[in-house]
């Protein structure tokens, strides 16, 4: 690619980033186009593992000042274990569904979503939490569960980090997130606007994860450096679905 054309793609990058008002009347939830399923299912027979919402046994920091200016990115950690308890925390206080609105029409998270539409999933690589096999893993938003997608073997680090572009820090962490994003349920309600919209939808997501981790002691960070075809392989992506932003928590090295 020669300077001419890395700089077209910067232009058209630019322009993605206007809010530009358009007049779309084809867009599918006015032309009564079933909507996208808010949720994507477990796969029949997969090991599913119940989450508490009982969060009381956890040491939560509550000043909210004090979560905001701790708020930081780490990349040092021990390797120790995290409770599944505050892995339950961290789904939640991320993704979690309140209750639904208008009999099924949207779900009501813990994070803001344009049009609620709440376009993403969660995948886990669980290296070490206590009383949950090292795998890959679902989170089932919509019962507060996971679903094992696959055990992994004593190479689980070396995966880890291979799907975060060899970043060898990674194998020190205890979990990695990564939100895949389903577009059409937000292409559904806002058609050509859906895209950009969702760029800031994730922030939300990306951001709590963030404050929930430093609430708990926890350390985390975000990571745009992932390898988008291993990521995608790895949780069984079809076309309808792709990674789009990662993060790792660990215990901290004091």
């Amino acid at each position: 690619m020669n300077k001419d054309e890395v700089g077209k793609i910067i232009k058209s990058n630019r322009e993605f980033l206007k809010h530009i008002i358009y007049n779309i009347p084809e867009i599918d939830q006015n032309n009564k186009v079933k909507q996208p399923p808010l949720y994507k299912e477990a796969i029949i027979g997969n090991e599913i593992i119940p989450l508490s919402k009982d969060f009381t046994d956890l040491e939560i920091k509550t000043n909210f000042l004090e979560i905001i200016e701790g708020r930081k990115s780490d990349r040092l950690y021990t390797g120790e274990d995290i409770s599944l308890n505050q892995l339950s925390y961290l789904l939640w206080t991320t993704q979690g569904v309140r209750g639904e609105r208008d009999g099924g029409y949207a779900t009501i998270r813990n994070v803001p979503c344009g049009g609620a539409r709440h376009e993403f999933e969660t995948y886990l690589i669980v290296q070490h939490v206590k009383g949950l096999q090292a795998g890959i893993y679902h989170y089932i938003a919509q019962n507060h569960t996971l679903e094992l997608l696959k055990s992994i073997d004593s190479d689980m680090e070396d995966l880890a980090a291979k799907a975060m572009c060899g970043q060898g820090w990674i194998k020190k962490s205890s979990v990695q997130f990564f939100w895949s994003i389903i577009p059409y349920r937000s292409e559904w309600r806002y058609s050509i606007r859906a895209h950009r919209i969702t760029l800031v939808d994730i922030g939300h997501v990306g951001q709590n994860l963030y404050l929930a981790a430093t609430a708990l002691g926890l350390g985390t960070c975000g990571i745009g450096a992932f390898d988008q075809d291993i990521c995608d392989e790895l949780f069984g992506f079809n076309s309808e679905e792709q990674t789009i932003y990662s993060a790792t928590i660990g215990v901290n090295h004091k």
